[in-house]
């Protein structure tokens, strides 16, 4: 039996400050350590001071988690020594004492599968070490603390996870919640870190630390399963230590032994008070939240009537969802959404990508308008729409540049087809006998048409011609 546990670092990307100073909390592109101050510099006699957004960002994620947010919440001093933690001590949240992290005992639900989570709780990031030289030899090993001090939410869960591939389903949901509350962007680099803890039957717990990719973690794991695994079988004891994984050669490595809660001696940090966190508060909060990936999803298929698998596609991108809502209309909101599920998407699936499209919400709302209305075919939207996130001009610009109108006509149709029967005469000969040839046929007339024609009417007039019943 393998368990798997998770610890998640989300960096709070959507917030001026860092979490106990005024440095910028957007630390990404700028000098080596020119972003920090006496306090995230851990200097002697410096105070930090609470961000209050970043608390009350922390506990929307609790909230949207299902967790249960304490009336007193406070911090402590996890004491370990790194290069890049300046003070030689975290602060952190700690819940030896009772409930009095962020939030604790909340649930997500994948597959049918239900995923606890632990707690969750509000700390510091450390600085970052940054290797440079080609070799072991030559190699320099550099800190930078523009990154110290930045507001982080850990995420732990139980370990419930049976198989690396839910562990991948799981972080997709997660960053995905994140995106959509408008707290973190996930998919910076280093916005989203993951731990992770797995054990086989007959072996003691493994620490995979720091994979900054799902789909490494998820490689990591299968690695870690398979090893432990064969050392079970060998009868040799899988060793409780913290293991790194190795990109380059695939392979977890091991980076020292684990430690224990009891070895990071936690204490209360006296610096910060405890903070009172009332029901009003809480309530205030749940407002102030988007729309929930569940709540948006059912809106899109009881209230639009959008087949459910498309809607879950949808709503799980913030980008193209938000897209959707600002751009369909309540007779178009069906073609809307195969637009962009189905065409758009398939190009515009990476960040860049995505930034580089130049949309006119009215444009993509006319082309919808004119696939419903059997102006244009789906084929011809599908290039109207690419040209049109490509240019960024109006509907009838596109249509007028590209020569798409429909070909709907009934007499053009039938000569259209008429022509193609002259070709094709062993091909209607077969079409009272054979679908194929049929379906030959319609393929042969959206070709001479450039795809202007609707497949659905040139079928049913093929089959008036031919009196095929």
């Amino acid at each position: 039996m393998t368990k798997i546990g998770l610890e998640i670092h989300c960096q709070l990307t959507k917030l001026r400050s860092k979490l106990f100073c005024n440095c910028r909390a957007n630390y990404r592109g700028l000098p080596p350590n020119s972003n920090i101050c006496p306090v995230c510099a851990g200097l002697p006699g410096s105070l930090p001071v609470l961000n209050k957004r970043a608390v009350e960002k922390a506990a929307m994620i609790a909230l949207a988690l299902g967790c249960e947010i304490p009336e007193r919440v406070s911090f402590f001093r996890k004491n370990y020594f790194y290069p890049d933690l300046p003070k030689n001590f975290q602060i952190t949240q700690y819940n030896a004492y009772g409930p009095t992290s962020i939030g604790s005992e909340g649930n997500v639900e994948i597959e049918g599968k239900v995923i606890r989570m632990r707690r969750i709780q509000l700390e510091e990031d450390p600085g970052r070490l940054v290797y440079e030289g080609s070799s072991e030899k030559t190699q320099l090993t550099l800190v930078d603390y523009n990154r110290a001090g930045t507001p982080l939410v850990e995420l732990v869960t139980e370990p419930d996870f049976e198989n690396p591939r839910q562990v991948r389903i799981f972080l997709n949901v997660l960053a995905d919640l994140v995106e959509n509350l408008g707290v973190s962007d996930p998919y910076l680099d280093g916005a989203m870190r993951v731990d992770g803890n797995v054990s086989v039957e007959g072996g003691n717990r493994v620490e995979i630390k720091n994979v900054g990719s799902f789909k490494d973690i998820e490689k990591a794991l299968n690695f870690e399963i398979t090893r432990q695994q064969s050392l079970v079988d060998r009868k040799i004891p899988v060793i409780a230590e913290t293991r790194h994984w190795d990109e380059a050669r695939k392979i977890t490595v091991s980076a020292r032994s684990k430690e224990e809660e009891q070895d990071y001696r936690y204490l209360p940090e006296s610096d910060i008070p405890v903070i009172i966190v009332s029901r009003e508060k809480i309530e205030n909060l749940r407002k102030q939240m988007p729309e929930s990936l569940a709540e948006k999803k059912d809106r899109y298929i009881k209230k639009l009537g959008i087949p459910a698998q498309v809607a879950e596609v949808l709503s799980s991108d913030k980008f193209y969802s938000d897209l959707f809502d600002k751009t369909h209309t309540e007779s178009n909101a069906r073609e809307v959404a195969n637009l962009i599920t189905t065409d758009l998407m398939g190009v515009a699936d990476t960040r860049e990508k995505k930034s580089e499209l130049k949309i006119d919400n009215k444009a993509i709302s006319d082309l919808a308008d004119a696939i419903v209305g059997n102006k244009l075919t789906r084929n011809s939207g599908k290039i109207a729409l690419l040209e049109l996130v490509k240019t960024g001009k109006s509907f009838s610009e596109v249509i007028s540049t590209l020569d798409l109108s429909n070909v709907s006509d009934i007499a053009t149709l039938e000569k259209i087809i008429g022509e193609v029967f002259k070709e094709e005469e062993k091909a209607v000969i077969e079409a009272n006998t054979n679908p194929d040839a049929v379906n030959y046929i319609v393929g042969r007339v959206m070709r001479k048409t450039k795809g202007k024609a609707d497949p659905s009417v040139t079928l049913e007039i093929i089959k008036k011609m031919i009196s095929i019943k």
